[in-house]
C-alpha cells in the first residue's frame, strides 16, 4: 500500500452529527461516517469527560497495600470492589480530580502522585478515557461522600488483591488493569 493509501485508511470523515441525548454525566451523538477502508455507516457514540483511578498505595509494610472500595453498582446490580474513581469535572484537570476524588470518597489525601496509564474504557462505542494515578504517602482523614455514595474502604495487601481479580471478585475492569498493573511492576522493580 503507498503512502497515500495508507494516509486515507487512517482517516475518518464525519459526515453529519447530531445529539441525540444530552444528561449531567454523558451525552450521545449520532454521526454518518465514512470511515476508514470506504466504509459509510451511522455510528452512536457516548461522549464522556474522561474519568481518574486512584491507586492509593500504603508501603509502611514489607508488601504493599493498596485501598480497596466496596459500593453497589447499579448497572452491574452487584457490590462490587474497585480502586477510587471518578469523572473529571468540567475545567479540572486530571491529577485536581484524582486528589478530589481520594479525599471525597475515603478521606485520604497523598503527598505524592504520579500518572500511570492512560487508556480508553470502551472505543467501541465510548470516547471516555481514563487515567490511573498512584497516590503515596497516605495521610487518613474525613470522607466527604456524595449523598448517594455508600462506600466501604479497606486496604488489601497486594498479592490479595491479585487473589481477587483471579477468583472474580474484583470485577471492575479499571481495578484490573491498575492493581495487574501494579503488581507486575512491584515485582520487576525488586
Amino acid at each position: 500500500m503507498g503512502k497515500a493509501s495508507k494516509s486515507r485508511a487512517a482517516q475518518a470523515r464525519v459526515i453529519s452529527s447530531r445529539v441525540a441525548y444530552r444528561g449531567p454525566v454523558f451525552s450521545v451523538t449520532t454521526d454518518d461516517v465514512h470511515e476508514p477502508g470506504g466504509i459509510r455507516t451511522r455510528r452512536d457514540v457516548v461522549r464522556h469527560s474522561g474519568s481518574i483511578v486512584v491507586l492509593a498505595v500504603n508501603n509502611q509494610l514489607s508488601e504493599p497495600e493498596i485501598l480497596l472500595e466496596r459500593q453497589y453498582r447499579h448497572a452491574a446490580r452487584s457490590m462490587m470492589w474497585e480502586l477510587p474513581a471518578g469523572r473529571i469535572d468540567d475545567g479540572e484537570g486530571e491529577l485536581a480530580a484524582a486528589k478530589r476524588e481520594l479525599l471525597e470518597e475515603t478521606g485520604y489525601t497523598a503527598r505524592r502522585w504520579k500518572k500511570l496509564l492512560h487508556f480508553y474504557v470502551s472505543p467501541g462505542f465510548l470516547d471516555e478515557t481514563m487515567a490511573i494515578y498512584r497516590a503515596q504517602d497516605l495521610k487518613a482523614g474525613i470522607a466527604q461522600p456524595e449523598a448517594d455514595e455508600k462506600i466501604q474502604t479497606r486496604f488489601v495487601p497486594l498479592s490479595q488483591a491479585v487473589r481477587m481479580v483471579g477468583s472474580g471478585q474484583i470485577r471492575d475492569a479499571k481495578t484490573i488493569a491498575g492493581v495487574l498493573w501494579f503488581a507486575r511492576t512491584a515485582k520487576n522493580s525488586r
